[in-house]
C-alpha cells in the first residue's frame, strides 16, 4: 500500500464503515455486534490517549494492587480496566465481561444486558509501561444462547466459536487488527481526525517467513515435535 499516496485520499474506509459493510452481507443482522464494537474502538481510542500522556499525568507506576495472575498492576492497567468494563456495560450489547484483571467476571444488569460475552486484557503488556515499549489491548466476544440465565460455564466456549477478536496496539502510532470472521484487517488511528483508518487490509501469513524467533530459554520442556 502507497502510504504517501493514502495522505491525500478522500475516500477513506475507517473502521466504522468496515464493520457496516460487513453487516450488510447478513441482511437478518440487527447491528448488535455493530454497536458494540464502536464501544470497544471508543475504549482503545480512551486507553491510546491515556498511554500517550501517562507520564504527563503520572499514570505509570503501580496502583498497589494485584490482578488475578498475580501481577502487580499499574495504574494504568486499572484505569484501562474501569474504561471498558463502562464502555461495554453501556453499549447494553453484553452479558458478562471476563478481563485479565478481575478475579471474577462481571455479569452486566440485567436491564443492560445483550447476548454477548466479551473476554479482554485491556492492557497486555503493563510491564513495558515504564520503558516506553508497545503495549495493547486484547479482546474476543462470544455469543450467549440465554442472555437472562448466563453462567460462567457458557463463557468456556472454544475459540472457533468466537464472533469476533482482535488487538489495539498503543505505540509510535496505534493499531487496531480485527477479524469478524471474513478475514484480518488493520486499521491505524489518525489523531488529526480522531478515526481508525483501514491500512492493512486482508492481512495473511506468507507461506514462508524470513525471521527465527523462538524462546530458546525454554528449549528443555518443548515436546519432541516442537524440538523437530
Amino acid at each position: 500500500m502507497d502510504h504517501a499516496a493514502d495522505t491525500f485520499r478522500t475516500d477513506l474506509m475507517t473502521i466504522t464503515r468496515h464493520v457496516l459493510n460487513e453487516q450488510s452481507r447478513h441482511p437478518e443482522s440487527r447491528g448488535d455486534l455493530t454497536i458494540l464494537l464502536s464501544h470497544i474502538v471508543l475504549g482503545c481510542k480512551f486507553v491510546a490517549s491515556a498511554v500517550n500522556k501517562a507520564g504527563l499525568a503520572k499514570l505509570t507506576g503501580l496502583a498497589g494492587e494485584t490482578n488475578v495472575q498475580g501481577e502487580e498492576q499499574k495504574k494504568l492497567d486499572v484505569l484501562s480496566n474501569e474504561v471498558f468494563v463502562n464502555a461495554l456495560v453501556s453499549s447494553g450489547r453484553t452479558c458478562v465481561l471476563v478481563s485479565e484483571e478481575d478475579e471474577k467476571a462481571t455479569f452486566v444488569d440485567p436491564k443492560l444486558r445483550g447476548k454477548y460475552c466479551v473476554c479482554f486484557d485491556p492492557l497486555d503488556g503493563s510491564s513495558n509501561i515504564d520503558c516506553g515499549v508497545s503495549i495493547g489491548t486484547i479482546f474476543g466476544i462470544y455469543m450467549i444462547k440465554n442472555q437472562d440465565t448466563v453462567t460462567l460455564e457458557e463463557v468456556l466456549q472454544p475459540g472457533k466459536d468466537m464472533i469476533a477478536a482482535g488487538y489495539c496496539m498503543y505505540g509510535s502510532s496505534c493499531t487496531l487488527v480485527l477479524s469478524t470472521g471474513n478475514g484480518v484487517n488493520g486499521f491505524t488511528l489518525d489523531p488529526s481526525l480522531g478515526e481508525f483508518i483501514m491500512t492493512h487490509p486482508d492481512i495473511k501469513i506468507p507461506p514462508k517467513g524470513k525471521i527465527y524467533s523462538v524462546n530458546e530459554g525454554n528449549a528443555k520442556n518443548w515436546d519432541t515435535p516442537t524440538a523437530k
